[in-house]
């Protein structure tokens, strides 16, 4: 195991790993069915909103429920500028420009509060959004949602829809997950985990905790809105269900147990969200609910980092296991010269005084 991680450290070991990931997503959609393909497109899209949670939470320690509330301004912010013609480059920077815009807002109002206060300010996000997306019924189709198809498959491509979509939505994400990595490993990263861990002590390096909350609450959210957009290039349709709580529950859910602070740990997430409702429901729709809670607990009690900390914890289990070995040849050394008179002084000492 050492070996391999030693192995994975060389830089071109890893650009080498890095190419042949990069050729089998490439590759993948021309040889799988319609299903899988669009399997993956959601998981892609899931992974993104995933991704943004866990920067806000995970990487900066604030309380975050209604990250879906922004995946729904993203997904009708991409149904409005496709059924008013706007070019398919304008409708994605709107889609990441609105919600980042909105959560700027909410998050100079609400990064001054902290703990129950600021998880209710989140929690109040999908809860206003759902009957404000039915009202306003000219903007968003109201109870019946609205569509939006743009993703179709130019001829030029030769592709099919479903291959055309998995493209769209792995080429983008792949850009948030490079951008998001720089970001949580560069000094603004560095920040948000001293933020995280203590604010007194951010407060004493200069570091105001102010400040990087809003700007983890906006990445967050811009990163919400990427997923909206994401969620429309798959989907095509939205709806105010799309930003119900129980989605944003669910969220929450996928960055536990795929690990929070870990960006690995947000495709797991990501896969975590799309695949069990799919297996709990072929099995039987009536378990899904618990099968997911089910997994939840467990994943909490064994993994507590996720589970991309597995091959973190099977290293220390098998370093325990080597370990009483070598303690014991340790603590029972052979016995040598020095140990003779604590053993053998006091009876010398006897016989020496008689």
């Amino acid at each position: 195991m050492n070996q391999v991680t030693k192995l994975l450290q060389n830089g071109w070991v890893r650009l080498a790993v890095g190419v042949v990931v990069a050729a089998i997503l490439v590759i993948l959609p021309l040889v799988l069915p319609v299903f899988a393909n669009q399997t993956l497109t959601r998981i892609g899209v899931y992974a993104v909103a995933v991704l943004g949670l866990n920067i806000i939470m995970g990487y900066s320690g604030q309380v975050m429920l209604g990250q879906i509330f922004f995946l729904g301004v993203g997904a009708y912010v991409t149904a409005y500028g496709v059924g008013n013609d706007w070019n398919v480059v304008v409708v994605f920077l709107a889609a990441c420009v609105i919600p980042g815009i909105l959560g700027l807002i909410i998050a100079l109002a609400a990064a001054r509060l902290g703990g129950l206060a600021i998880a209710m300010v989140t929690i109040a996000l999908p809860i206003i959004g759902v009957p404000l997306a039915k009202r306003l019924s000219d903007l968003t189709g109201g109870s019946q949602g609205v569509s939006a198809r743009f993703s179709s498959a130019p001829e030029w491509t030769g592709l099919d829809n479903d291959q055309w979509q998995y493209y769209i939505v792995v080429g983008i994400a792949a850009v948030a997950f490079v951008l998001a990595f720089n970001l949580v490993r560069g000094k603004y990263g560095r920040a948000m985990a001293i933020v995280r861990d203590n604010e007194s002590v951010a407060r004493s390096m200069g570091i105001s905790p102010y400040r990087y909350k809003v700007m983890a609450f906006t990445v967050a959210s811009i990163f919400g809105g990427v997923s909206g957009f994401l969620y429309m290039v798959a989907v095509q349709y939205t709806s105010p269900e799309t930003m119900s709580f129980h989605h944003s529950i669910s969220l929450l859910a996928a960055m536990v147990v795929g690990g929070a602070a870990s960006i690995a740990g947000s495709l797991i997430g990501g896969a975590y969200y799309v695949l069990v409702p799919q297996v709990t429901n072929a099995i039987d729709p009536t378990i899904t609910a618990i099968s997911q809670g089910i997994i939840l607990v467990a994943v909490l009690f064994v993994l507590p980092g996720g589970i991309v900390s597995l091959p973190r914890v099977i290293r220390r289990l098998l370093r325990r296991r080597g370990t009483p070995g070598a303690a014991s040849t340790q603590t029972t050394p052979p016995p040598s010269r020095d140990a003779a008179p604590t053993t053998e002084g006091p009876e010398t000492e006897r016989q020496g005084q008689a």
